[in-house]
């Protein structure tokens, strides 16, 4: 029989936005997997998990989460965790790895699977989507994503300013994600496009610490990596004036 690795969204960290699919998915796995750094501390994935499966079931695997300076460490990571996991799927047949968001947007579940698929070639891989950070910072904050035939443009702000002053100089509504460590020169960028108005940034969404405030009081000083901005763009036309 094939072993089955089922990468599992479970949310930007509210457990009530885990869908039924994706409980259902954890319960139906022999061990659930969440990602931890090598300091140990508790991550989203795993807490959002243990509102739905016994702790028990979870296995905690190391990863250089948002190692991007040391590429030998971030794969020797990667390497050992798909050690890991390759094991549990030869011990138990079905393996659920838990991501925050959904596993095929930013995640680290797609680099576990490349790993264990050439470990275990006869796994089959499947994805259960989940709610992203985009999804509900606009729930939470009124923001609309997108109206009639508005582009969106999601740009993950590691990748450097620039990606994110293109994005901005577009006409669509552009979301940016992991933009913490930048908050400063991601203020510059809004102001210098004239897109501070409307924009919204929010980190630690669902959870006891959250903030959603108006990207207008960005003030330069470091944020929560992962924090979450959405920019629409000018709407002038009234109601389905983007159509």
């Amino acid at each position: 029989m094939s072993s089955h690795l089922v990468g599992v969204g479970v949310g930007p960290g509210d457990p009530e936005l885990v869908t039924v699919k994706g409980v259902n998915a954890l319960r139906a796995a022999d061990a659930v997997v969440v990602p931890v750094m090598d300091t140990g501390e508790r991550g989203r994935a795993e807490a959002t998990v243990l509102h739905y499966v016994p702790e028990e079931k979870v296995v905690r695997v190391v990863f250089a989460l948002n190692e991007r300076t040391d590429r030998a460490r971030r794969e020797a990571a990667w390497d050992a965790a798909g050690e890991r996991v390759a094991a549990l799927l030869r011990e138990h047949g079905r393996v659920a790895f838990a991501t925050i968001g959904d596993p095929n947007v930013y995640s680290t579940f797609t680099y576990l699977a490349q790993t264990v698929a050439e470990l275990v070639p006869d796994t089959v891989v499947e994805t259960v989507p989940g709610i992203t950070a985009m999804q509900d910072l606009a729930a939470r904050s009124g923001a609309v994503l997108t109206e009639g035939t508005e582009p969106l443009t999601l740009v993950p702000v590691t990748a450097g300013a620039a990606v994110l002053k293109e994005a901005l100089a577009g006409p669509g509504t552009v979301v940016a994600y992991k933009f913490g460590r930048q908050a400063g020169e991601v203020a510059e960028a809004l102001r210098e496009a004239g897109r501070l108005e409307g924009a919204v940034w929010g980190s630690a969404l669902g959870l006891p610490e959250e903030s959603v405030r108006p990207a207008a009081e960005l003030d330069g000083a470091p944020l929560p990596y992962l924090s979450t901005l959405i920019a629409p763009p000018r709407r002038d036309g009234g109601r389905g004036g983007k159509l």
